[in-house]
């Protein structure tokens, strides 16, 4: 196959998942279309109801990725490069963006200095193949529009190859090979951070078992905004009054809609109100979608808005977020690996070494949710025991890897100018 057709296979790819990558952004920005409003209930409310957003699925996406959070890494140069990078934010957008599409990437590769340079990338913009065998990735391709045209960058484990196409908007024809460069790493530059646990599938987007029921909870919505408008309200009647006759001969209410006052010379008048529709149905309703929304999702009564009171106490809200911290950790574990390797390269570009021989590991922050005094009383009576070491107490009370080693490093300078008062004291004496 040529340079070219491997090219074109891969973009490909790009272009495969466009509309499900659209269709998941939409939900997740609350712009999906009402897919139970029937076009009589639009036009009964005169066209003005147009959107009505329940973002159940951006709740569900970023109240995981508030729960992972990279602290450190054990080799200190790779969180020095990671920092200078901007990763100790990036790398939470990477956490959303493969949550939302199910797929995200990062490029590692040598900056103009021959310093790490870390980048995350979009799954709409980026896609790899990998090897039936190993699932090891074996090519990658990154596709973009800017004033001059089409630009792509093909990414192997020997070398990478630029790409220009002269028209905006080109997918996978145009392009012509304007650069190569060697690729010294041996391995594809590329970390794919795939969201998912099953082998042969692609990632997939955290947001998929609730896009149907949030369908379900923005029609029932609708519908009760439709019963307020027109069965809620009570409304009032007159009988006995002589309809009045327009030019056409057609009758008219004698008392518009806004009346305020309703007035008649007929003794035979009677007025009247009818009571408003009770909503309370809707309530019913709206409430046993939120619970299945709760049981497929993982997120806790309180946190949807339902189920009464709030938790009293920490240690119920976190026995009610169990199932949404189980499936963080998960989390942390897919991603784990991906961290990982990106590890490896910024190693390997730094040091000009083999990836595949460096040892690193990553550390994350504890997903549930505990209070700061909950946590430092039960890792101090641990500490105090000599069960667990200060380095690790520090990192299980959230510092980063580099304030730890400034505590460190406070420490024992207090301890050598405490050590130095107390030799003064003693030849005082």
């Amino acid at each position: 196959m040529s340079e070219l057709d491997t090219l074109t296979t891969t973009l490909q790819l790009i272009d495969e998942k466009a509309a499900a990558y659209s269709r998941l952004t939409a939900y997740y920005e609350g712009r999906q279309p009402l897919t139970f409003l029937s076009p009589e209930s639009r036009a009964a409310l005169n066209n003005r109801l147009s959107a009505v957003s329940v973002n159940i699925p951006r709740l569900l996406v970023d109240t995981i990725a508030e729960r992972l959070r990279v602290t450190g890494f054990s080799r200190p140069e790779v969180w020095a490069d990671w920092q200078t990078n901007g990763m100790d934010t990036m790398h939470r957008v990477a956490h959303r963006e493969a949550l939302l599409l199910g797929d995200c990437f990062v490029i590692v590769w040598a900056g103009s200095d021959g310093t790490p340079q870390v980048t995350v990338e979009s799954a709409t913009q980026m896609a790899v193949t990998t090897d039936p065998a190993t699932r090891q990735i074996t090519s990658a391709v990154k596709r973009w529009e800017a004033h001059d045209g089409t630009h792509a960058v093909h990414y192997g484990p020997e070398e990478i190859t630029r790409w220009h196409a002269p028209g905006r908007g080109a997918t996978t024809t145009g392009f012509r090979k304007t650069g190569t460069i060697p690729n010294p790493l041996g391995v594809v530059p590329v970390v794919w951070l795939r969201n998912g646990d099953r082998l042969l599938n692609h990632g997939i987007s955290e947001m998929a078992d609730v896009l149907s029921l949030t369908d379900a909870l923005v029609k029932l919505t609708t519908d009760m905004l439709t019963a307020s408008e027109y069965a809620a309200r009570p409304r009032r009647y007159a009988s006995g009054v002589e309809l009045e006759v327009d030019e056409d001969g057609t009758a008219v209410n004698p008392f518009p809609e806004t009346d305020r006052m309703m007035i008649s010379e007929s003794h035979e008048t009677k007025f009247g109100q009818l009571a408003g529709a009770d909503l309370t149905g809707y309530e019913n309703a709206v409430s046993v979608v939120m619970r299945q929304i709760s049981a497929v999702s993982g997120l806790p009564e309180h946190l949807l808005g339902i189920g009464g009171d709030n938790p009293t106490s920490a240690d119920s809200i976190r026995a009610s977020e169990a199932a949404l911290t189980a499936r963080a950790e998960a989390r942390q574990g897919t991603y784990g690996k991906a961290w990982t390797q990106v590890a490896r390269l910024i190693a390997a570009v730094r040091h000009g070494v083999d990836p595949a021989g460096v040892d690193v590991t990553v550390t994350w922050a504890d997903p549930s949710t505990r209070s700061a005094s909950q946590e430092a009383d039960a890792v101090v009576k641990l500490h105090s025991a000599g069960i667990l070491p200060t380095t690790y107490v520090l990192q299980r009370l959230g510092y980063r890897d580099d304030e730890i080693a400034a505590i460190r490093a406070a420490r024992r300078t207090e301890a050598l100018d405490s050590a130095g008062v107390d030799v003064l004291r003693g030849l005082a004496q």
